[in-house]
């Protein structure tokens, strides 16, 4: 039974703070205010970068579906340890380094044609805020000084651990160094960290040094969005110690909560182990986006719920591929279907327009239960399903394109919210069968000269040669349709 809501704003949606899901209620309706941890910057980035990206980008699109006017902000982390050895590494200044990657995850992002963020603050944009906000937390005693280094006392703020539930020993450094010992607690992690003179830094009332990566994300909400917002969004590993850190320094310093929805997309996994970096399991976006491209990475970040582990593997992004082709392959035939026959818009006396309605219903009930983007597939696929099946005989040409239409209709709108399905349909559907040859080490000239010597074989009655050549094409995974307008063919995809 589905949850009957007050309002057609309503919907469901799960906040790792209190574990579970709560019916969203902004703070100041109908302003949202959303911020997002975005990518340290010093290298090309990996697909499971990307997935929060795509993921965010639909909950946006939600929101403002749902009639809230959203203030999104999302951050590059431009001064980092990683950063500045790479800096090192290539004899070039650590802002040379973060420009350059800040550029390229751009035309990564570009190419997925999502919706540009409000705010897309640097880091090292912000220094002085920080240096204030520091202060602040000193004044509050909730930081010390230790030299030249400035450290935040986990003991002096009684709820560290409430957004992760961790207990207070089980906590580790939040800190991106080893552990220092001059500290007064293990946990305690940075907030400034020195530096020598010939490394990137900033002047400081506690000497030159470089603010700590916790601090950059909370000092630019503060600056960006206030003091409170609304939604805070990360990759699940970003949970402890990250927005922990983030978390006890807001709240330290301001008065009131400082999230009230904190939302966590989960991790992409790779041969069964997280993807990342420090481990070379990476699979690169840019690599990906060469191979496939961005509609197929969408939908394999769409496809699985946003809070389940996500396995990436060959047989998944060819089940993508597959689930792909059904969608766009029903929109070309609804789109040559409505073309050629006309569409009757006030029919909805019909029993399958009445289904058709009662599953736009449903995809509207599974988006509203969590953002369930899987639930919301199964029911477009399942109106593709009745829709072939009670199509396949029917004579009534005119009722097929008035059912034809409707379902493309809700495909489009509900896509729209996800930047999917928005393609024209025959060419995407010519980029499978480019990805399907090249993968397969197939050409389209020996494709076509066989297509050509079949419709040959068939113009001279020589129908067993003609079928000899429809079964090598099949053996090739190529398909062959004939038509009064001619032979075409395609790549099996299903």
């Amino acid at each position: 039974m589905k949850r009957q809501y007050k309002s057609n704003k309503d919907f469901l949606l799960y906040n790792t703070i209190t574990k579970q899901k709560e019916i969203f209620k902004p703070l100041h309706p109908p302003q949202v205010k959303m911020y997002c941890c975005g990518p340290t910057v010093y290298d090309l980035l990996h697909i499971g970068n990307f997935r929060g990206a795509v993921f965010f980008n639909f909950l946006r699109h939600w929101l403002e579906y749902k009639g809230y006017k959203v203030t999104y902000a999302y951050n590059f982390t431009d001064v980092d340890d990683k950063i500045l050895n790479r800096a090192k590494k290539e004899n070039k200044q650590m802002k040379e380094i973060a420009d350059k990657y800040i550029a390229e995850f751009k035309k990564d992002f570009q190419a997925l044609k999502l919706k540009e963020h409000d705010h897309n603050p640097q880091a090292t944009q912000f220094i002085q805020q920080m240096i204030e906000l520091i202060d602040t937390l000193l004044q509050n005693k909730k930081a010390y000084t230790v030299d030249k280094d400035v450290y935040y006392s986990v003991k002096n703020f009684p709820n560290y651990g409430k957004l992760s539930k961790r207990k207070t020993d089980e906590l580790i450094s939040g800190a991106r160094v080893e552990v220092d010992e001059r500290k007064k607690n293990p946990a305690d992690f940075a907030l400034w960290k020195s530096c020598p003179d010939d490394e990137s830094g900033w002047d400081s009332p506690w000497g030159r040094g470089r603010p700590g990566w916790h601090l950059e994300c909370t000092t630019m909400i503060f600056s960006l969005l206030g003091n409170n917002i609304d939604i805070h969004g990360g990759g699940s590993d970003l949970i402890f110690p990250h927005h922990e850190n983030e978390l006890a320094q807001a709240e330290g310093a301001k008065e009131g909560p400082f999230v009230k929805y904190w939302v966590h997309n989960n991790m992409f996994t790779f041969g069964g182990e997280k993807m990342a970096k420090s481990t070379g399991n990476v699979n690169i976006m840019r690599d990906f986006l060469t191979e496939y491209n961005g509609e197929i990475f969408k939908y394999l970040v769409l496809s699985s719920h946003y809070r389940s582990m996500t396995e990436v593997s060959e047989n998944k992004i060819l089940q993508c591929i597959q689930a792909l082709s059904r969608i766009y392959t029903f929109l070309k035939t609804a789109k040559e279907t409505t073309i050629q026959n006309k569409v009757s818009n006030n029919d909805q006396s019909s029993t399958f327009i009445k289904e058709i309605q009662s599953a736009e219903q449903n995809i509207e009930e599974e988006l509203s239960d969590d953002l369930n983007t899987p639930a919301a597939f199964a029911v477009i696929f399942n109106l593709i399903r009745q829709f072939n099946e009670i199509n396949q005989s029917k004579r009534d040409i005119g009722e097929a394109a008035t059912h034809a239409k409707w379902i493309s209709d809700i495909i489009m709108k509900y896509g729209k919210l996800m930047s999917l399905f928005q393609e024209s349909p025959e060419e995407f559907l010519n980029k499978l069968d480019d990805i399907f040859l090249k993968k397969n080490n197939l050409k389209k000239e020996d494709i076509s000269q066989l297509v050509s010597a079949r419709t040959e074989a068939r113009k001279n009655k020589d129908f067993k040669k003609a079928d000899e050549i429809r079964q090598q094409l099949l053996d090739m995974g190529i398909e062959v349709k004939d038509s009064p307008s001619g032979t075409t063919w395609s790549a099996l995809r299903q």
